[in-house]
């Protein structure tokens, strides 16, 4: 007995240790927030500080870019568009490589132990292990070298290899092991060396079967889905697009023979479509506990509609004969769905008075020259080339940005058809949340795009210079962003590269869209696949070559708000292969911090789900969920429209020649005089 009431002692000393720790730990916390909330106190009254106190001469104002930034900006990155003509895919014949079972299994088990492809469908998985074709590398052989522009993925068969960064060892591989994934995703530089220890065996596969692959499985299944729905009557008179979404909100499930689908009495909310295999309906009379048999379904056959307009009581049995292979949506997902794009109705109408306006305007730029123009200062510079500020020489209160694009840059990394694909999309574009553009030139080494001149400021610069923004901040803007997805997405254009970076400020403090680059007019209820986005912000079904469409949009507005809220991205890696498996993990794996309200928290998780098709913006009534969320209440959507709401931060702008807003460049030399006007290049 001594010996369990030494032990019952012992045990309560730790309970109550236990019990001091957590107080402690609860102590802590407490003083950390308490902390955090003086910190963005004291940052805010900085803020405050910097806007009245900051001298207003422009050279003292200016930031320059050499200073030490903790934040920079981030590339965008963007495959070649595909060759490959979608009409044709599905009747594509993949190269076969025939090999033993051991050879199978290792690169199936090699697929399935990679962070990134083992994301991968099981059918996929299968036709990849099918393609890959052998090779073979003899000792001191170089596979991959850091730099060079890769589009192969290997698995290891036999052998050894060393992977080194900037002459530094890394690790060594042997059997079984999958590498250079990245660059099956898009054309990309090799970002390590794998050189070969031994003779090597590897299997292979290219980024453009890997992707035909990757596209042809997802087509195929929804062109079943679409036919499958198409022949159920409740079904038959729903638009296109409506259809395409619940195909993809279509679940599969599988039962083994015997097994119970529905069950007599039971209360439902799951409608389902027979893909494979055959069920048995039977029903049990009131005083007998035998079934009476009904009759056999099989692929195709449905049953449960009712289950889709009311809780259902089931009246029957359905047992599976045999394995069966059922397609379902629950009555939530098909309420969210089943409902037009009416939100999209009239956003994008405009009045003859506005056509008019803009027929003047267009007439006004048709009339002028690159040489009409003076460069004031430079207002950005990136890999594309620089954005001037520009000046007409006959009207000096007239200023504008020129996005000055390399011709060469652009042939260099096939972006010809983004180009074209921005400037039609940019020049038809009117809305107050979108940056202008109001003509294109050429010369022989440039291409130029005259713009609205937005001279607030990037977002990008206010969020590095704060650190975060407030709850009322970050919906001001999360809004603008808003009404310029409601815009595009009214015309059929997704937009794919939403962050900081590309939020520009005009002189009232109205955040707007620019740079098109990635936009493209897709329509209703279709899809696109090529890769393009910021890493950070790009969506899984991006990643995964599913194909995507504006829902993509919407899940980088919860990764905007995040940011703005938080000031960093919640999907964050060392190297974008890293970012996009911490994508594929989901939401629901990052830990929000506590300034994140609870409110903008559910805001966020609903915008970012992981299926396209429940996301928030992209069900029955679109953009008007995201409006009318907790989050936003209260908010004066009608003022931000009209341009009367007061914006969170109001920038000093002093003229029209004013770019203190903008960080410092270092001016270029090779900028030649214009030499040619003659509006755009049909092939670079």
């Amino acid at each position: 007995m001594g010996t369990l009431r030494d032990l019952q002692y012992a045990l309560q000393e730790k309970i109550e240790e236990l019990r001091q720790r957590d107080a402690l730990i609860d102590e802590l916390e407490l003083e950390l927030d308490q902390k955090d909330e003086l910190i963005q106190k004291l940052q805010n009254e900085l803020d405050k500080y910097r806007s009245v106190m900051i001298p207003g001469t422009q050279q003292v104002r200016k930031r320059s870019i050499l200073q030490e930034q903790q934040r920079t900006k981030r590339q965008a990155i963007s495959a070649e568009p595909t060759a490959l003509d979608i009409q044709d895919i599905s009747h594509l014949t993949l190269p076969f490589y025939p090999k033993n079972l051991p050879s199978k299994e290792l690169i199936k088990e090699a697929i399935l132990d990679n962070d990134f492809m083992k994301n991968l469908e099981l059918s996929q998985i299968q036709e990849i292990v099918d393609c890959m074709y052998p090779v073979e590398y003899g000792k001191d052989s170089c596979i991959i070298k850091e730099g060079d522009v890769g589009s192969l993925v290997y698995v290891m068969q036999d052998g050894k290899v060393e992977v080194t960064k900037e002459n530094i060892k890394l690790c060594t591989m042997g059997p079984g092991k999958l590498f250079g994934e990245l660059a099956i995703l898009y054309n990309c530089t090799r970002t390590a060396t794998v050189k070969t220890i031994t003779n090597v065996k590897l299997w292979a596969i290219d980024r453009q079967c890997f992707q035909t692959i990757m596209m042809r499985t997802g087509l195929i299944k929804h062109a079943e889905y679409m036919e499958l729905l198409k022949s159920i009557p409740t079904f038959q008179d729903l638009p296109e697009e409506i259809l395409s979404k619940l195909a993809d909100v279509l679940e599969e499930t599988h039962y083994e023979s015997g097994e119970y689908i529905v069950r007599q009495g039971a209360r439902g909310d799951t409608f389902y479509i027979i893909g494979k295999g055959k069920v048995n309906v039977s029903r049990e009379e009131l005083d007998s506990e035998d079934h009476v048999y009904l009759h056999t379904l099989g692929k195709g056959d449905w049953f449960g509609e009712k289950a889709l307009q009311g809780e259902d009581i089931r009246t029957a049995n359905v047992i599976a004969a045999e394995t069966v292979t059922c397609l379902v949506i629950d009555r939530d997902s098909f309420k969210h769905l089943i409902g037009g794009l009416e939100d999209m109705s009239n956003k994008g109408y405009e009045d003859a008075e506005a056509k008019a306006k803009h027929e003047a305007e267009k007439a006004f730029f048709f009339n002028l020259n690159l040489t009409d123009f003076n460069i004031i200062d430079t207002l950005g510079v990136g890999g594309f080339g620089r954005v001037e500020l520009v000046q007409l020489k006959s009207n000096e209160a007239k200023t504008f940005a020129m996005k000055v694009l390399k011709k060469q840059h652009i042939v260099d990394t096939r972006q010809q058809e983004h180009i074209r694909s921005e400037k039609q999309i940019m020049q038809e574009t009117h809305s107050d949340f979108i940056v202008r553009l109001y003509r294109t030139f050429k010369d022989s080494k440039y291409l130029y795009m005259l713009m609205e001149a937005c001279l607030g400021g990037e977002l990008w610069t206010i969020l590095r210079d704060r650190g975060s923004f407030e709850d009322s901040m970050t919906r001001f803007y999360t809004a603008c962003v808003v009404e310029a997805f409601t815009y595009l997405h009214s015309k059929g254009i997704i937009y794919r590269d939403l962050k900081p970076e590309n939020l520009i400020l005009d002189h009232r403090g109205y955040a707007k869209l620019v740079d098109f680059g990635f936009a493209k007019k897709i329509g209703f209820g279709k899809k696109t696949w090529t890769f393009c986005g910021t890493p950070e912000y790009v969506a899984p079904e991006i990643i995964l070559n599913k194909g995507h469409d504006i829902s993509a949009d919407y899940w980088s507005l919860g990764i905007l708000m995040y940011e703005l809220l938080t000031g960093s991205p919640p999907f964050s890696g060392p190297d974008p292969m890293k970012t996009y498996n911490i994508i594929l993990r989901g939401i629901d794996m990052i830990e929000f911090p506590k300034k994140i309200t609870k409110n903008a928290a559910n805001l966020i998780k609903r915008l970012c789900r992981d299926n396209p098709s429940e996301r928030l913006g992209n069900l029955k009534y679109g953009v008007k969920d995201i409006q009318k969320h907790k989050w936003f209440e209260g908010f004066n959507w009608d003022g931000l429209e009209k341009g009367t709401l007061n914006p969170p931060v109001i920038p000093n702008v002093t003229s029209p020649v004013d770019t203190s807003n903008f960080d410092s460049f270092p001016e270029e030399n090779d900028n030649p005089p214009p030499d040619d006007n003659s509006g755009w290049d049909a092939d670079f």
